[in-house]
């Protein structure tokens, strides 16, 4: 199994051990996370690998948002790049406390990536088509992401799990 973390995380892979398939066959990824999942299994299809199951865990999915909520995350971003990523743990984390994770320094063009990422109905169902089981999990109380919209998007290209009182980790209250 391959995982891919969220933007600026190395150790979030812990979050999901409850969903995950452990498998060869399986690539999982994690918010930005989901974005290189996808691309590696795109790639991965089109050298004849295998692949049976595509996770993808709070996608980043922001493709419904306008270019002004683009701009200032990134102007915001370009400001204070720490305080950009505090704020997006504790709006990830959020309603329970920030969990101790590891972080990696991070970029304006890997930001611009997930801002800017447009997810193809076309390229999932492809996906879809060659064998592969995509699984999309969703928090409702997600601040990170627009999971209603989401939600609709994946439905039609995938099995969709939606945790209601989940955050963009997934978590609920209690499970900390």
């Amino acid at each position: 199994m391959r995982f891919y973390s969220g933007f600026s995380l190395i150790d979030d892979e812990r979050f999901f051990s409850k969903y995950l398939k452990k498998s060869d066959y399986t690539v999982a990824g994690f918010s930005y996370g989901a974005i290189k999942a996808f691309l590696e299994v795109k790639k991965r299809l089109k050298n004849s690998q295998r692949i049976d199951t595509l996770q993808l865990f709070s996608p980043a999915f922001f493709q419904t948002q306008s270019s002004k909520y683009k701009k200032l995350q990134m102007i915001f971003y370009g400001k204070n790049p720490e305080l950009y990523i505090q704020n997006f743990l504790e709006n990830s984390f959020s309603p329970l406390d920030v969990k101790k994770i590891e972080q990696i320094p991070t970029t304006k063009e890997q930001l611009h990536e997930l801002l800017y990422f447009e997810w193809s109905v076309a390229e999932l169902l492809e996906l879809k088509e060659q064998g592969v089981i995509i699984e999309i999990y969703l928090g409702g109380l997600d601040k990170i992401v627009d999971t209603q919209a989401a939600k609709e998007f994946f439905l039609d290209v995938g099995d969709v799990t939606f945790i209601k009182n989940g955050n963009h980790f997934l978590i609920q209250k209690g499970e900390e």
